[in-house]
C-alpha cells in the first residue's frame, strides 16, 4: 500500500486550493496516466484520492454500541490524502514506484517531492 500524505498547514492558503486550473488538471492527468500503466503492467489493484481533512470523523462505539463521532482534528500537521493497493514482485520495485509518485507536477508544473509511505499489506494467518 502506498500512502500519499499532504501537509494540512497552507493546504487551503499553499496547497492545491491555490492551484490554477490547469496545475489541477495536470496533477490529476500525472495521476490517471500513471494509474493507466500500474494497470497495463498488472500491478494495479486499487488506487483511491480521499476527501480533505475537513470532513474526517474519528469514530468510536460507545458503551452501548452507538456511534461517538469527533473531528475534523485542527491539530492535524498531515493527513492522508489518498492511496494505492498494488501487487508487485519486491521492495525495490514498489520503491521505484512510490519514487514516480512523488514527482507528481505541482504548483507551475514542478515536482512536488512529496513524502510517499510504503506499507506491506498483511496476509491472513494461516487457518489450521
Amino acid at each position: 500500500m502506498l500512502m500519499m500524505h499532504a501537509p494540512k498547514e497552507g493546504w487551503t492558503t499553499a496547497g492545491i486550493g491555490t492551484w490554477a486550473p490547469e496545475d489541477i488538471q495536470a496533477h490529476i492527468r500525472f495521476m490517471m496516466d500513471f494509474n493507466r500503466k500500474l494497470k497495463a503492467s498488472g500491478e494495479f489493484v486499487d488506487a483511491q484520492g480521499l476527501a480533505g481533512p475537513e470532513e474526517a470523523k474519528l469514530v468510536r462505539a460507545r458503551k452501548d454500541g452507538t456511534p461517538d463521532t469527533d473531528g475534523p482534528f485542527a491539530e492535524s500537521k498531515e493527513f492522508l490524502a489518498g492511496f494505492w493497493i498494488l501487487d508487485v514482485d519486491g521492495p525495490a520495485r514498489i520503491h521505484e514506484i512510490a519514487a514516480q509518485i512523488s514527482m507528481a507536477p505541482g504548483k507551475g508544473g514542478a515536482p512536488l517531492h512529496m513524502p510517499i509511505e510504503v506499507r506491506q499489506v498483511m496476509s491472513a494467518p494461516p487457518v489450521d
